[in-house]
Formats: C-alpha cells, sequence, structure tokens
C-alpha cells in the first residue's frame, strides 16, 4: 500500500474554516484605526525574540526599553509585588524603581519588602525613591548621611526623588514644603555620589518646570504624567467628603506624557547644549505597548517607558501570570519597531 504523503499544511482547512466564522467580527470601522501610526507591511521580516534596540539608563543597559515601577513596603502584599516584578524585570533586562523608601530611613522593619537586587541582578538598574520633602527634611537636620547609607544598603543605582505637592497639600497627613522642590533638588546633586532622577506622581509638570529639570545633571526625568493613577484625587478619596468638594477640581489640573514630550522637544531646541539631564522616563497613561511605542519614536532624549498599572495588576497574582503578561508587551512592541512608524 502506497505511503501517504502528510499534508503540507495541516491546519488549512480548519483555518480557513475560522475565517469564514470569524470574518464578519473581524471588521473595523474605519473610524476606529489607530491614526498615530503609518503601517509598513514590506519593509521588515519578523522580528526575532530580543530584537529590540537595547536602552543606556542610569549608567546601565537594558535590554528591554520598559521602566517598572512598583510599590511601597509595609504590607503583606508589598514584598510579593517587589519581589515578582524584580524578577520580571531580570527576565527582560527592564529597570527596576522601587516605592517610597522613607520607612527605611530610621527602621529596617520592612527591608524585606524593599531588598530586591539579587533578584534584580547586578547589570540593570535599580532606583531608591524618597519624596522631595523627606530630602528636604534631611538637609535641614544635616543628615544626609542616613540618605547615601539608605541607597548604598540597597544596592541601588541612585535615588529618584518623587516631587507632589498637589498631593501632599490634599493628604490629611501631608507633609509641607518649606522651599521650592527645585532648590532641594539642586542642593542635593551637590551632595550625593550617584545619579538623581526626578519625578511627578500623576499629574505631569508644565513647561517651566521642565525647564528648570532640563538645565540640571539629572540622571532621567519621570514624568508621572495625568491618565494614570492621580495621587491627589486618590488623597481626597481618603479625606473629608467637605474636603473632597472644595478641592475636587484641583485633580483635573495636569499634563498627558503626549503633551510633555511636546514641552521637552521644544525645550531640547531652545535650550541646546544647556540641557543636561541624560534620558527620560515616559510614563503615566501608558496603556499598553503601543502607546509606549509611541512616546519613544517621539523623544528628543534617550527614554525608555513605564506602564505601571498593567504590571501591578498581574504582579498581585502568580508570578506566571505576571511572566506572560510582559512578554506578550514585549513581543508587542518588537512588532510595533518592525512594522510601525509614527507620523509627525
Amino acid at each position: 500500500m502506497p505511503k501517504e504523503t502528510p499534508h503540507p499544511d495541516p491546519k488549512a482547512v480548519e483555518r480557513k474554516q475560522d475565517h469564514i466564522e470569524l470574518a464578519f467580527q473581524s471588521q473595523l470601522d474605519r473610524l476606529s484605526l489607530d491614526r498615530r501610526f503609518y503601517y509598513e507591511p514590506l519593509l521588515s521580516a519578523h522580528p526575532e525574540p530580543g530584537s529590540l534596540p537595547p536602552v543606556t539608563l542610569m549608567g546601565k543597559t537594558l535590554r528591554t526599553p520598559v521602566w517598572v515601577s512598583s510599590m511601597t513596603g509595609g504590607t503583606a502584599l508589598a514584598r510579593t509585588i517587589n519581589r515578582h516584578l524584580a524578577r520580571v524585570c531580570a527576565a527582560f533586562g527592564m529597570g527596576m524603581g522601587l516605592g517610597s523608601c522613607r520607612q527605611l530611613l530610621y527602621s529596617d522593619d520592612f527591608w524585606a519588602d524593599f531588598d530586591v537586587r539579587e533578584i534584580l541582578g547586578d547589570d540593570l538598574p535599580l532606583m531608591a525613591n524618597l519624596g522631595v520633602a523627606q530630602v528636604e527634611h534631611l538637609l535641614e537636620r544635616g543628615e544626609m548621611e542616613r540618605l547615601v547609607r539608605l541607597v548604598e544598603r540597597l544596592r541601588a543605582d541612585g535615588l529618584f526623588v518623587h516631587v507632589n505637592p498637589m498631593q501632599e497639600a490634599m493628604q490629611p497627613e501631608g507633609d509641607r514644603f518649606r522651599r521650592p522642590p527645585i532648590e532641594v533638588i539642586a542642593e542635593l546633586l551637590t551632595l550625593v555620589p550617584f545619579p538623581v532622577a526626578v519625578k511627578e506622581v500623576g499629574q505631569g509638570m508644565g513647561p517651566a518646570s521642565l525647564r528648570a529639570l532640563l538645565q540640571l545633571p539629572l540622571g532621567a526625568i519621570e514624568f508621572g504624567a495625568a491618565g494614570g493613577t492621580n495621587f491627589a484625587r486618590l488623597e481626597l478619596l481618603r479625606g473629608a467628603p467637605e474636603k473632597r468638594r472644595v478641592f475636587q477640581n484641583f485633580a483635573s489640573i495636569g499634563h498627558c506624557a503626549e503633551e510633555m514630550l511636546d514641552f521637552v522637544r521644544a525645550l531640547r531646541a531652545a535650550l541646546g547644549s544647556a540641557v543636561q539631564t541624560k534620558a527620560l522616563i515616559l510614563s503615566g497613561g501608558v496603556r499598553d505597548f503601543l502607546d509606549g511605542y509611541y512616546l519613544l519614536q517621539r523623544s528628543p532624549l534617550p527614554a525608555v517607558y513605564g506602564q505601571a498599572s498593567g504590571f501591578l495588576k498581574y504582579a498581585r497574582e502568580d508570578y506566571e501570570s505576571l511572566h506572560r503578561y510582559v512578554a506578550a508587551q514585549v513581543r508587542g512592541l518588537e512588532l510595533a519597531y518592525a512594522y510601525l512608524r509614527v507620523r509627525e
């Protein structure tokens, strides 16, 4: 009996049947097309996994241009989240920022929540994090050695300073700034031996603030733009209803990441060599790899993007769910680099 020849495409019949059944469900209205991009299907082969362009941040090289910021410590869930995030950053070559390390300045009670360098590895950037109010207090008290020791003990590559005056003003137990944050940051830069980066926490920054920051020798500016978690609104939700009614409109003030990039592009052209900041972290309202790719392509400085909510959602679950989510995001970014061009 003659030997049967294998069908060259054994899934062909099943696939064609799927195409027939799903054709009508797969139609898109032209008004729903994403007009940020040109789709160029002829100019690239399918990208190999691991083909993303590397980027240098805080003196270390990321294989994937994504920054992951974690939650604070001090809760049962925070340690799990931080460890899951450090592990997935190591797997895909991403950078990691810790949540506020304020609790570690005077106590080791929650040290294990933040101690992730062994999990992340030595080759990727890890940044500690303090509010500008805490930096101001340390400067006033002559206690900068506490800050330096904190960064050294965490084996971090530097320090993020988060600037959040509106959040602090809305927070019932919030700190009060006695000096403009730009003065505190400028003084800090003269006193520490490691890179410093600055971030906002959900409302972004306008052009005057960005102009001042860009002229400082910062490792990076993270946007923390409007569109993601709004911490002023979060604090109002924690507070008294009367305060919420009076101040709720403050939560609607801010700048989205795309608008902030327009500011930085204009400032980069105007300031020229006066720009000393080395990189940007484009965060705030970044939903997926398409948002991230769009912002990366428009950045006038070396950049990575931050995508907090999706990572945190899966980091609360088992590590395998987080790994699958990140793998899909990275593959989407690889395909975007291969086939999409940003419309100017």
